[in-house]
């Protein structure tokens, strides 16, 4: 039982970064806006620690979109500067913003000085502006994505600004394709109006002012972030929709995300082959002679960013479509540990003898009437020496049950993960539809589960 009871050392975990939850990712050019996120496994905290005992271990089954990143809970909740709350989603801005908008800002600021060379050094400040004014684009195109998911009811946990890329969590999947299509399509479409309303106000300035190089550069800007994301792979909004066209002819959603995500991972080979082609060769209006060295390495490093970002997306992809299908087997019955109930005073070696002769892999403890009332944390019987056992009580290690620590057996799928995740903790007492003790749920056996569904076939 000693062995049985202690924490796992070699077992697997999901990194906390974001990676369960955009089940789908969407890329804006040169930027990533992910819109939906695959159900996320909970995060484990450990109850309050009591006077005199040693720290306990902290597991986390990471929140991951479908760009491979995880969202898993941070100190910032939102992991970077909280920005406003429009229509209740909270809207975070990622330290990686600040590095893009200077690289924005260095090579807009050397296009002004070409175009307006009578700004001087305030162009910097025009073309922060400008950067400003850009990821503002980005947002709205995020929000597009939201206020859809919103009106279909899906829960938004929020939006993230970051490198390359907007971010919209939304927690759950589609229930029908038209719906997945337009969830994919209204941010596009914002985009396309957001660069139509653009030309319109170019038409009321002098094209050679300030006002003037903005609009257009705003227009332009937003109508390839349009073109990019309708392209027809995953993770771009145009690869959605094409999953949905599939799965609404086919009537499985799995084999529209599998196209979409090859396609998807031949755009992002045509992006890393062709981007730097199309610049040298002068099709996308750059003078062949004025190319340098140092615009080549650019070309070459953005078309490599932008290729990772939709192979990686394109994979997690296929990688949280496979969760969802194995969500299903995913129950709290089949999870469960073994327990014997055990009363608060009962010594700690006594209750582990109890337990390796029942074949029980966990403790908990009872009143005098039989009743659940705490499970005996398995980090905490590992950080007792063998040999003071006899006189630790198994009341001094327990956390004390919450309503939410309760887990009926016949709980699964998305609906057990969204239980876990809304009350953490390392154990939960699982309980018969009558309520008596089926056993305890080990998040660290959740961790486990989660790996394997999301293990990549050997063939």
């Amino acid at each position: 039982m000693d062995k049985t009871l202690r924490p796992a050392t070699d077992s697997a975990r999901i990194p906390s970064t974001p990676g369960p939850r955009a089940l789908h990712d969407r890329s804006t050019t040169p930027h990533r806006s992910t819109t939906q996120a695959p159900p996320e496994p909970p995060e484990t905290r450990s109850p309050a620690q009591r006077p005199g005992e040693p720290p306990e271990r902290r597991t986390a089954v990471a929140d991951t979109d479908e760009t491979g990143e995880r969202a898993g809970r941070r100190s910032a909740p939102g992991g970077g500067i909280l920005m406003g709350r429009p229509f209740g989603v909270p809207v975070y801005v990622s330290p990686s913003w600040f590095l893009v908008a200077a690289l924005i800002t260095w090579v807009f600021g050397d296009q002004l000085d070409r175009i307006l060379p009578d700004l001087g050094p305030v162009r910097y400040l025009v073309s922060l502006f400008f950067a400003v004014a850009f990821y503002a684009s980005v947002l709205v195109h995020e929000l597009a994505h939201t206020v859809a998911a919103l009106r279909f009811k899906l829960p938004v946990r929020r939006i993230r600004l970051q490198f390359f890329g907007g971010v919209s969590e939304i927690e759950k999947e589609s229930e029908t394709p038209g719906r997945e299509f337009v969830l994919a399509f209204v941010g596009p479409l914002l985009s396309l109006l957001l660069s139509g309303a653009f030309y319109l106000g170019m038409k009321a300035v002098d094209p050679a002012t300030v006002p003037g190089v903005l609009l257009a550069g705003l227009m332009i800007s937003n109508l390839l972030v349009a073109a990019f994301n309708l392209l027809p792979g995953l993770p771009l909004d145009g690869g959605r929709m094409l999953r949905a066209v599939i799965w609404g002819i086919t009537g499985k959603p799995m084999a529209g995300t599998v196209a979409a995500a090859w396609i998807g991972r031949g755009l992002a080979v045509a992006v890393l082959l062709g981007l730097p082609l199309l610049t040298h060769t002068g099709i996308l209006g750059t003078r062949t002679d004025s190319i340098g060295g140092m615009d080549t390495v650019m070309d070459a490093l953005l078309a490599a960013i932008l290729a990772a970002i939709i192979w990686t997306g394109a994979g997690n992809s296929l990688r949280m479509a496979r969760l969802r299908e194995h969500l299903p087997g995913l129950r709290a019955r089949t999870l469960t540990r073994r327990a014997i109930p055990v009363e608060n005073a009962t010594p700690l070696s006594e209750a582990l003898r109890r337990a390796n002769e029942a074949g029980a892999r966990a403790l908990v403890v009872v009143d005098g009437q039989g009743d659940p009332t705490a499970i005996v944390r398995e980090s905490a019987i590992a950080s007792v020496p063998e040999h003071r056992r006899p006189w630790i009580a198994v009341s001094t290690l327990a956390q004390d049950l919450t309503d939410g620590m309760k887990v009926s057996a016949e709980l699964g799928g998305e609906e057990l993960l969204d239980h876990l995740r809304s009350t953490p903790a390392t154990e939960y007492l699982v309980l018969e539809t009558g309520g008596e003790i089926y056993g305890v749920l080990s998040t660290l056996d959740v961790e486990k589960a989660f790996v394997k569904a999301m293990a990549r076939p050997q063939s």
